[in-house]
């Protein structure tokens, strides 16, 4: 008796210092996406490397962080601009920049992904940074559409491997879907779930399938409310405001496919679809196939399924 409960003893101190290990974070990509999870980790007292490939990326992204921040104390800190003052400093002391993923992995505890959504890319620099990283190193994608297991075969530390997906924008989206796959150590699992908490968000469990739990729900959705329109069963104006204002959605679907961008959104349903061909909600869309062709892919471009100019 006395033995298992040294052992167990022995395993939640493990445990607990895997924890509290995780104080120095590296993000790879310094995009919206990696630039908010940078943000959040610096405001709650990680410190923080953002890695991308050139010095101009960085210095956007550096100055995107600090313009976010800036929108954050003058709400939080309205009465006490000081106080707000003293807050960015901080914060921004917290992050620093390199274009050198590979050194930069050698003194971290957890590494964040958060680059272009394309699997064998993800493959390549994990398999790079999982030679230069420590043992304890906890490696994680925020991928939001690609298979965490089929990311992590690229590396030797399956068990120290998982998902961390945030939504954008970060500062503002309180989920943050953890994705455990099945070679996931229980360890790591609790480790991010913290690390999750400790940023101020919700985390909630996810199994490694296509899209997890939002996107696996969200991106069927806005792909049939295409398909409603290309069947000339509804307008993308009405479809939207009945969407709206009947089940008291923020944005309608094709509003929201603008916003998320419909490249992404073809780039996510072709992968589904790859995967599962005899699946009717990842059938591809003529529609959608023929925006993405001309260019048009939201907002980003100034042209969607609405037009932004």
């Amino acid at each position: 008796m006395a033995f298992v409960t040294r052992q167990i003893i022995r395993t939640l101190t493990t445990s607990a210092a895997r924890n509290a290990a995780i104080k120095h974070v590296t993000i790879i990509g310094g995009g919206q996406m990696g630039a908010g999870i940078a943000q959040v980790a610096a405001s709650t007292g990680h410190t923080v490397v953002l890695v991308d490939t050139s010095e101009d990326i960085l210095k956007k992204s550096a100055k995107g962080i600090e313009g976010s921040l800036k929108r954050v104390v003058k709400k939080k800190f309205a009465d006490k601009p000081e106080v707000g003052d003293e807050f960015i400093q901080k914060v921004m002391k917290n992050v620093s920049t390199s274009t050198d993923a590979v050194s930069t992995v050698q003194s971290t505890d957890l590494v964040v992904e958060a680059i272009v959504e394309n699997l064998k890319i993800k493959q390549g620099l994990f398999s790079a940074l999982d030679k230069a990283a420590p043992q304890h190193t906890i490696f994680a994608s925020n991928t939001s559409s690609l298979p965490i297991t089929d990311i992590a075969r690229s590396t030797a530390r399956l068990d120290r491997f998982g998902g961390l997906h945030f939504f954008n924008p970060v500062p503002m989206m309180k989920l943050v879907e953890v994705i455990k796959t099945e070679s996931t150590s229980q360890e790591t699992f609790d480790a991010l779930m913290a690390f999750s908490k400790a940023l101020g968000k919700h985390p909630v469990t996810c199994k490694d399938t296509p899209g997890f739990i939002v996107n696996r729900l969200l991106v069927p959705y806005m792909m049939e409310a295409i398909r409603l329109h290309e069947r000339g069963h509804g307008s993308k104006e009405d479809i939207d405001v009945a969407m709206k204002l009947g089940a008291g959605y923020p944005m309608g679907p094709f509003e929201l496919l603008d916003y998320v961008g419909l490249d992404t959104a073809k780039f996510i349903i072709d992968g589904w679809y790859e995967m599962e061909p005899d699946n009717p909600l990842f059938a591809p869309s003529p529609m959608l196939n023929k925006l993405v062709a001309e260019g048009k892919f939201g907002k980003k471009t100034g042209e969607g399924f609405y037009k932004y100019k």
